[in-house]
């Protein structure tokens, strides 16, 4: 998959085994395989609203599934061969479900998601069958198509004890919260949403700073040379989503460059430096997170496992501890034996192991406020298969 910050295509290389209701995956390779240079502008810019003719969208969505293609076919190389491909694709659109109202005539419309990098010429050019559009069929069920990575987090995360949260760091934040196994009903009380701007302010603002020399800060470095402005962060928290109970997701169509630009036209009043600037962006993502589980779980979690690029910023996981309770561990998923860096790109590598299979739905209704649960993904098979 490749996510919200457009840094590159994550890849794994999986074995997947399933006995009596219990999952287990195995790595066998994981690597992040960079777009090319005019590629990753060309999607941040359609990203950011560029308007595309349908020839130019239909040759951006051939580009894109080539290098998915491609990145599949390099994770093999000395590897068991792949029964299946779950590619996520590069979302370039997201529109959440308008709040419906009995009095609206005709019905306020579903939601919409766009993920480009077509399934069946992914499938055509590997010679793999490949489930792709994993967001359809839960979006045609009511539901916000996001987040999808709940159930496989249920089935490889939760713990038969302790409360988690499993929360994704990307270029938008995510989180999963699971209650102990050992509850009755325990799946039903899973929860998750979208949290707000996990790493996509930031690395626009970093690309800004530096001419586009650097395109995030490594470990969080330079932001921790800074101050954050709580009376500019207290100001961004009261904007609708953060506020807005889930079901909920979010992605550069809110936290863009838009977005960036109306809080540094707030921030011209404080004359922030730049590491302060950095630091009040990195306050953001630590305390909207924090403030999302305060307002919206049915507890605070015993442990909060980070994965995705956040994890490795070293300042924003000490903000993020900072508003946390002191009793409230904060780990990474690769504590409890999942990597960190590929966790997402595994989840969709489960999700289309289910699609696969034809009988497992992939959705928690709850999390993303669908009717009810659905098969998700479509099913390419390619020729001779």
């Amino acid at each position: 998959m490749s996510g919200t910050s457009v840094d590159g295509i994550d890849a794994t290389l999986v074995e997947i085994e399933e006995k009596e209701g219990e999952l287990s995956v195995k790595l066998w390779a994981g690597a992040t395989y960079p777009y090319p240079p005019e590629l990753r502008s060309q999607i941040l810019a359609v990203c950011g609203g560029c308007s595309l003719s349908m020839a130019e969208f239909a040759a951006l969505d051939d580009a894109i599934a080539f290098e998915f293609a491609h990145a599949a076919q390099k994770i093999q190389a000395g590897q068991p061969p792949a029964a299946i491909i779950g590619s996520h694709g590069q979302t370039v659109f997201h529109r959440p479900p308008a709040v419906r109202s009995s009095e609206t005539v005709p019905p306020l419309p579903l939601g919409y998601s766009l993920q480009l990098g077509r399934g069946e010429a992914i499938a055509y050019l590997t010679g793999i069958p490949t489930a792709n559009n994993f967001r359809a069929a839960d979006i045609a069920a009511g539901g916000q198509g996001a987040p999808l990575v709940p159930k496989v987090d249920a089935y490889l995360l939760s713990h038969p004890s302790r409360h988690r949260c499993i929360q994704n760091i990307g270029g938008i934040g995510n989180l999963t919260y699971l209650p102990p196994r050992q509850q009755e009903d325990w799946e039903a009380k899973i929860c998750g949403w979208d949290t707000g701007p996990g790493n996509a302010l930031l690395d626009l603002a970093v690309e800004r700073l530096t001419q586009g020399q650097q395109t995030y800060d490594r470990n969080g470095n330079w932001a921790a040379q800074g101050t954050p402005c709580q009376a500019l962060v207290e100001g961004w928290l009261a904007e609708d989503f953060f506020v807005t109970p889930p079901p909920k997701s979010t992605g550069r169509e809110l936290f863009g460059a838009a977005y960036l630009d109306r809080c540094i036209q707030e921030a011209q009043a404080y004359s922030l430096g730049t590491a302060d600037w950095l630091a009040t962006l990195t306050e953001l993502t630590a305390a909207s997170i924090a403030l999302s589980y305060r307002n919206f779980l049915p507890q605070m979690p015993d442990e909060v496992l980070l994965c995705g690029g956040g994890t490795h910023n070293s300042y924003l996981r000490q903000r993020l501890q900072a508003h946390l309770p002191a009793t409230t561990a904060l780990l990474t998923t690769d504590a409890v034996g999942l990597s960190s860096d590929f966790k997402e790109a595994i989840a969709f590598a489960v999700l289309g192991y289910w699609r696969f299979c034809g009988s497992v739905t992939g959705n928690l209704p709850q999390v993303t406020g669908a009717k009810q649960a659905v098969l998700l993904g479509d099913l390419h098979l390619p020729p001779n298969n």
